[in-house]
């Protein structure tokens, strides 16, 4: 089982990018699944989180600009990222809900 997290780059504030965790060795729509994001010298912390059902959460820091969903014809869980900020620069990382397993990061920096 693994999870491979892409999409990450850089864009100027106010931009838009679009992550992408796809898994191998699993389906994607039988987990709750989270994107974390860790800013340097920061901790990792919890960006938003879609249970099975396809109920959402998100941190406060970025509700109203995030939008988790799910991709189940590319297994995947997919983070849009629009009006982007320079606290958003970090590393984003995608994990199972309740497990130890997450994706590999994927690195996002937004320039003011």
């Amino acid at each position: 089982v693994q999870l491979q997290a892409s999409g990450g780059g850089l864009v100027q504030a106010g931009g838009s990018l679009r992550l992408s965790c796809v898994a191998s060795g699993s389906t994607l729509s039988s987990y709750a699944m989270e994107w974390y994001r860790q800013a340097p010298g920061k901790t990792r912390g919890l960006v938003a989180r879609i249970s099975i059902t396809g109920v959402t959460y998100y941190a406060a820091s970025v509700r109203g600009r995030f939008t988790i969903s799910r991709d189940n014809a590319k297994n995947s869980v997919d983070l849009q990222m629009n009006s982007l900020k320079p606290e958003d620069t970090a590393v984003y990382y995608c994990r199972y809900y309740g497990t130890d397993i997450w994706g590999q990061g994927t690195q996002v920096t937004v320039s003011s």
